[in-house]
């Protein structure tokens, strides 16, 4: 069985990254979904809530190269994906490459840069290649984007466009975590955090083996119904100016493979795709600014409504 791989494969992963934050299983499952199914994951929280001790704590579990940037609104396009330079040994222009070229990156506050910056990882995140100077150079097979970012702070920041956004297959929040599990955190770290003593559960190799196995996971007929009927009603929905996009009904389609694997399934269920249709789909669409009785502003809640308004295929 395909899924019993992914599954041992991904409780792995889930387990570790539950030693540095805690009490948030769901969150850390959808994290690992999103790695096993080939998306990236945008952590949008406010500060001190653990997205980028929970970045790290997911790149150190993995066997992988990780590399972190800071965004900055000075921060250029050729910081991130590299820049031709003039070697005076050599007498000629040399690629030098950029932070993308890794495993794992950590996009920290990622909305701190103007969106010219931004721009760069459009390619990156979409076609898993960088073209400088009309030269395209691929990046690792294993290429994953883990980006934080601060919703209530707006002095100095740049709100990612929809284009960068879509790219995500995820939204996560973390939130604050209940007295009992802040108080376990205050014992764990007394005299070192647990993210300096972690090590890697996983390999690289496991992980591309995983993705190419997700992709086997059977989707019925009736499944692929359902999900193109969901994106299809955020684009006619009255509460909903933008609608998702084709990628996000195969994004919806792709987490929703990995989701049954990790649930130790060949095949998808409709309450997998219940499931992951408001991280999948929530930040992918623009509401309208008028309420409604039924609908708030809330994005989730919107997605939640058309998730009850539409029956759901039997199996």
């Amino acid at each position: 069985m395909y899924s019993e791989k992914i599954s041992q494969t991904g409780n792995k992963l889930a387990d570790n990254i539950g030693r540095v934050i805690f009490n948030k299983e769901k969150q850390i499952k959808y994290i690992v979904c999103a790695l096993l199914s080939g998306g990236h994951i945008l952590m949008d929280d406010v500060p001190g809530t653990g997205k980028t001790s929970l970045a790290k704590a997911l790149a150190r579990s993995v066997s992988a190269d990780c590399k972190r940037i800071q965004f900055t609104p000075d921060l250029l396009p050729s910081d991130i994906t590299g820049i031709n330079y003039f070697n005076q040994r050599s007498g000629e222009f040399e690629f030098r490459r950029g932070p993308v070229f890794t495993n794992i990156v950590i996009a920290d506050e990622i909305n701190r840069t103007t969106p010219r910056t931004q721009s760069a990882l459009l390619e990156c995140m979409e076609e898993n290649q960088v073209t400088v100077d009309g030269v395209t150079y691929p990046l690792d097979p294993l290429f994953f984007v883990i980006a934080t970012q601060n919703p209530i702070e707006t002095q100095g920041t740049f709100p990612l466009p929809e284009a960068q956004t879509d790219r995500f297959l995820m939204k996560l929040t973390l939130g604050y975590p209940d007295a009992e599990n802040e108080k376990r955190m205050l014992d764990e770290y007394i005299e070192v955090s647990p993210l300096e003593t972690l090590a890697p559960v996983c390999t690289t190799e496991a992980i591309i083996s995983a993705r190419d196995d997700v992709r086997k996971i059977t989707v019925s007929d009736a499944i692929k119904d359902y999900i193109v009927r969901i994106t299809a009603e955020t684009r006619v929905s009255e509460n909903i100016r933008l609608g998702v996009s084709p990628r996000g009904t195969l994004a919806l389609m792709r987490a929703s493979q990995a989701y049954a694997a990790l649930e130790g399934r060949d095949f998808v269920l409709p309450d997998d795709v219940k499931e992951l249709a408001v991280p999948v789909l929530s930040h992918r669409i623009i509401s309208r600014s008028q309420n409604t009785i039924r609908i708030s502003e809330s994005n989730e809640t919107i997605i939640e409504y058309i998730l009850e308004r539409l029956p759901a295929p039997l199996k």
